[in-house]
């Protein structure tokens, strides 16, 4: 019920609103139309902002949370961007470089060209990138840039600040970016009901609940960059930044029921971790047809983490992290007459040394190289595109003993047929690999409460990932629609697997398994009502997911959707947006993360911009999540609750100051990250 109260709020919201300006057009034949002009390629679309839409944002979240992109949770309060079904991450690129948090601040819509939205990545984007936006951006030839960024929740104690600037003068740019962030909260509560079937057939219950909470961290990030560019020939880029991270002390006390027995039990925690990154870039126009681009990233992360709970016995444990890698990538680009080859490598080197002490004893040193080669075309055949390629990865993997050298192939086949001016019809497939995530390589067991373990797996293998896409697509200058199939299936994937011992011990941990296959069907559709005044969208499909283990085998369907609507007042701007959350099944593990809407009101004053925002309306005790464990011999049934993002209530104020002319932006074309220190928790 609270659900629909708060549709019916957002509509209502934004239509009243909207009258309060229908003297401005009420001559609807007189209304020029500009919506945002949608152009399609194989691996997405193209998008191109209308002025009002730029206008009225402050920052990257802010454009692309008025875009409406299919299948994707835009949160501007946490600054993050996830996708409704769980297909998988999102990757975000400003000018080719990925870039994270700090750059999408900083962005100046004013300065955007178009936006590539690609909704069927390749390989060479990264493991487990369900989509790329990568957004193209104007560059000053001459002038300066300052800013800042400031967001604070008034319901709760949680803030975002940063400061930017940028100078162009000729050829080169320098450009700094200092962010600060962090929030305290203790509304955060979970429930928990676990049954355990033990050896002698009995069921032993235990119910986990929270009492009280207290959640805290800030952290620090600085960057420095500076460009040299010959727009005709050449970009030279380097940078360095570092971040700082800390979480002090962080606790959580539980009411423990175990069977007859009932006592409190307490969780610490506390983190501290810091990274200096190095990145440099070079890119040349070889010919007016060819091009080289090259990129390194050498990173070092430093980790110190500390953990203690006293269920059922006291249990702590440290570990001192250090993780150094290299990646590094080189691609030659050819545009031949009849297609544009491509062709290039990446490679990485990752080694991380992490020493645990206490309770815990192990040092896991862990060394992974990956070596990666492909190869592709593009042509056009009058109204037929199409992508053809392949490539091949080799993976060197040693852990304490442990080693494997894994060979695997990853063809890719993509085929677009233009029906006429407005529709179109694509099939995609590919295959590659995926890597098992670090931290479960390791040899490392962590308690953790009186019944369960986490137990790492140094002998898992990459699995063998093979997609099927099948888009059709209706765009006109007002109108954008498509409908898509999705089936993945993957081969051999890492699994989760539990055992029970002898002395009724649950050991978690991942192995090989069979096979995971996935469907996902759904519908998008974005139309302006009253072009440069209001625009709805919606989405929403079907997702059914086949979980294929040695001993168990799980199926699941659930439902999503999510809609929006924007109406641009001159200087106001007006959002409301809802979708249902997102629920799934893998492995074991059935769950659902929160439901989300929100209220927005922005106010553009010159060179400022104030914006209040209204998250999860109506709702005092946010679900936040939901777990179900449906393992044979350990069920569990959790449910997670935020008072803190309930009714949250946030200001963002910001201010950006620019001089100088604009011309042909200059793009780095490849960029590279590495951020996982490799610590099992």
């Amino acid at each position: 019920m609270k659900r629909l109260i708060t549709t019916f709020v957002i509509l209502f919201f934004v239509f009243c609103a909207y009258a309060q300006d229908a003297n401005k057009t009420i001559t609807l034949n007189e209304v020029t139309v500009k919506a945002a002009k949608v152009v399609n390629k194989p691996d997405g679309m193209m998008i191109y902002p209308t002025d009002v839409q730029k206008q009225s944002s402050n920052n990257g979240y802010s454009i692309l949370e008025k875009l409406t992109l299919a299948n994707l949770r835009i949160d501007n309060i946490n600054h993050t961007i996830s996708v409704i079904d769980n297909r998988g991450g999102v990757q975000l690129r400003i000018n080719g470089i990925v870039v994270g948090k700090q750059e999408m601040l900083a962005l100046d819509p004013k300065g955007i060209a178009r936006i590539d939205f690609i909704n069927n990545p390749g390989v060479r984007y990264g493991e487990g990138i369900a989509y790329v936006i990568d957004i193209h951006t104007r560059r000053s030839e001459g002038g300066y840039t300052l800013g800042t960024d400031l967001t604070s929740a008034l319901t709760s104690l949680q803030g975002d600040g940063m400061v930017y600037g940028k100078l162009n003068k000729g050829k080169n740019e320098w450009s700094f970016s200092y962010d600060m962030s962090g929030y305290k909260t203790n509304g955060s509560k979970s429930m928990q009901v676990a049954e355990y079937t033990l050896t002698d057939g009995s069921i032993h219950t235990i119910e986990r609940n929270d009492i009280e909470t207290l959640r805290k961290t800030i952290a620090h990030e600085a960057k420095l960059t500076y460009n040299w560019a010959d727009s005709t020939a050449s970009v030279i880029q380097a940078s360095v930044s570092g971040t700082l991270n800390n979480t002090p002390n962080n606790y959580n006390i539980k009411d423990i029921v175990d069977g007859t027995r009932q006592y409190r039990a307490t969780n610490r925690e506390k983190d501290k971790s810091c990274s200096p990154v190095l990145d440099l870039y070079f890119f040349r126009q070889l010919t007016p047809r060819q091009s080289f681009t090259a990129n390194a990233v050498a990173t070092y992360i430093s980790t110190q983490t500390g953990s203690y709970y006293d269920e059922g016995a006291p249990y702590q444990y440290d570990v001192d992290g250090k993780t150094a890698s290299l990646l590094a990538e080189a691609i030659y680009e050819n545009r031949l007459k009849p297609f544009t080859l491509s062709t290039g490598f990446n490679y990485s080197y990752k080694n991380i040394k992490n020493n645990y002490l206490g309770d815990v004893s192990s040092l896991t040193n862990t060394s992974n190289n990956r070596l990666y080669a492909f190869g592709e075309i593009k042509g056009i055949l009058k109204q037929l595109r199409y992508t053809l390629g392949t490539g091949a990865s080799y993976i060197h993997y040693t852990q304490n003993g442990h080693k494997y050298n894994f060979w695997t192939f990853h063809p890719k086949a993509s085929v677009t047929y233009q029906i006429n001016n407005e529709l179109q019809l694509s099939y995609t497939f590919q295959m590659q690999d995926k890597v098992s995530r670090i931290a479960m390589t390791s040899d490392a067991m962590v308690r953790t409460d009186s019944m369960e373990w986490t137990l790492g797996n140094p002998d898992l293998k990459p699995s063998h990932n093979m997609d099927h896409r099948l888009h059709i697509s209706y765009n006109t200058s007002r109108l954008q629609t498509f409908v898509e199939g999705y089936y993945k299936q993957c081969l051999k994937p890492n699994m989760a697997h539990y055992e029970r011992t002898d002395g009724n011990q649950f050991l978690y941990t991942q192995i090989n398994q069979k096979e995971i296959d996935a469907l996902d069907v759904y519908t998008y559709v974005s139309y302006w009502l009253l072009p440069e005044k209001l625009q709805i969208a919606a989405n929403g499909g079907l997702f059914r997911c086949f979980n294929f283990g040695y001993d168990y085998t799980h199926c699941y369907t659930s439902w999503f959707y999510a809609g929006s609507i924007t109406s641009y007042l001159g200087h106001f701007t007006l959002q409301g947006y809802i979708d249902n959350g997102n629920r799934f099944l893998e492995g074991e593990s059935k769950g659902y993360n929160g439901a989300y809407s929100v209220l927005k009101a922005s106010y553009t004053w010159r060179n400022w911009q104030f914006s209040l925002t209204w998250a999860n309306p109506f709702n005092n005790n946010y679900k936040s999540y939901e777990n179900e464990l449906l393992n044979r011999n350990l069920h569990k049934h959790t449910v997670g609750y935020s008072k803190t993002n309930g009714n949250l209530l946030s200001l963002n104020v910001t201010w950006r100051l620019s001089r100088g002319s604009k011309h042909r932006s200059v793009e780095k074309r490849i960029s590279l990250r590495d951020t996982d220190n490799g610590i099992i928790k």
